[in-house]
């Protein structure tokens, strides 16, 4: 059985996301419509981490990846501190699909991420060819150097 995922964080990166989840495969840019991205989710390595946040009007741009069912215990076990949920994303002109992503709720109070969890980011994000103004923004945000 297939199931989609939303990524939005260090697993846009298609060699990250396939070297966790064999049977992961890109299917293209992803819309998931009425939350904000944060980097408020508290790493191990004590710094932000990509997390969800619900709020009106705004969008997070992503990738969806199609992935066997069975998979899901590679991804989850990647994924500390995270719980999976279900969102409707919008693949193209397609109708909203159903795919899990995931949120945190175990928050830093320094919500900034190292300059090399930000490069996965952008290098995941050019890869899919996401809109322009999400890679600005994604440029824009503050780094903390890495340790």
């Amino acid at each position: 059985m297939q199931a989609l995922y939303f990524a939005y964080g260090s697993n846009l990166l298609v060699t990250r996301m396939c070297g966790r989840v064999p049977s992961a495969r890109p299917l293209g840019v992803a819309s998931l419509r009425g939350y904000r991205i944060t980097f408020d989710k508290r790493g191990r390595d004590g710094s932000g981490k990509a997390n969800l946040r619900a709020e009106d009007g705004a969008t997070v741009w992503g990738a969806l990846y199609e992935l066997d069912a069975s998979h899901w215990k590679f991804l989850d076990a990647c994924e500390p501190g995270y719980t999976r949920f279900t969102v409707q994303v919008e693949l193209g002109r397609a109708a909203p699909s159903e795919a899990q992503t995931y949120r945190s709720r175990l928050l830093t109070a320094e919500p900034v991420p190292f300059a090399s969890y930000k490069r996965l980011m952008l290098d995941g994000a050019h890869e899919h060819g996401l809109p322009d103004d999400w890679i600005r923004f994604l440029l824009a945000l503050p780094e903390k150097p890495d340790l």
